[in-house]
């Protein structure tokens, strides 16, 4: 049981607190259904308290009666077990979550929208800056031939041609240091998986030992009750037996 329970029932506490119904699977399935509908305008907007309240009337409309409180908390709920799950081994996030598959339907979806997006973005930028920087040598070394003419010409263009060249080591230094941060960002999430992998393992571990310790205590206490019945037995007999004697 946990200490915390114990010291809220103790007190008093739990008794005062306000119980909600349950999730059944299907009520929850349906959840997970109307959740991923919306899930495209969940990733385009920040506001999205209107999305729970839709969520909310169409739960109603199913037949369930939820908030958008109740449905917001029970997202983060489900997400956070779905994220501990994935600490699990290949095959073990199904059995300890029975709703892993729905949430990696919805979470995977989004994660290869947002990639592809970002992605596709950052190539258009870069075609636009190559663009631009094209355009704007071409009409400086247009505008210095008109002025000057062909020999200051070329020293501009070498002076662009300087600028540019730092320009793209300024990029691939900055592209090496991107790289080296992903690198750095993977370990540290590694770590943290298997971090929360050895804290999963040993919450198992303690489990299966207070398990095997419930085991052994009722196997002591059956022995005990066993022998208490052998003793009463025995001395029930004893007491006939000089009964007997007595009456002869």
């Amino acid at each position: 049981m946990d200490p915390l329970y114990n010291h809220l029932a103790g007190g008093g506490i739990v008794d005062r607190l306000p119980s909600l119904p349950q999730w059944t699977p299907g009520e929850t399935r349906a959840f997970l259904s109307i959740r991923a509908e919306l899930d495209p305008c969940f990733a385009n907007t920040k506001r999205n308290k209107p999305l729970w309240e839709a969520i909310s009337s169409r739960m109603l409309h199913r037949g369930f009666s939820r908030t958008p409180e109740q449905c917001k908390s029970k997202w983060k709920n489900l997400l956070t077990r779905f994220k501990g799950s994935e600490m699990l081994e290949e095959g073990k996030g199904f059995k300890q979550f029975p709703y892993y598959e729905e949430m990696r339907s919805i979470t995977s979806l989004r994660m290869g929208k947002e990639k592809g997006g970002k992605e596709q973005a950052e190539q258009e930028e870069e075609e636009e800056e190559i663009i631009r920087m094209r355009n704007k040598s071409r009409r400086k070394k247009k505008k210095v031939e008109e002025e000057v003419g062909e020999g200051v010409a070329d020293k501009v263009e070498w002076a662009l041609g300087e600028l540019t060249r730092r320009q793209r080591e300024r990029e691939e230094r900055w592209l090496r240091e991107s790289e080296a941060r992903e690198a750095e960002r993977s370990n540290a999430e590694k770590e943290w998986r298997r971090s929360m992998r050895i804290v999963l393992e040993e919450r198992m571990e303690m489990e299966r030992r207070w398990r095997a310790r419930e085991e052994e205590r009722r196997a002591r206490k059956e022995m005990r009750a066993e022998r208490r019945d052998r003793l009463v037995a025995a001395i029930v007999a004893q007491l006939d037996d000089n009964g007997e004697e007595g009456g002869d």
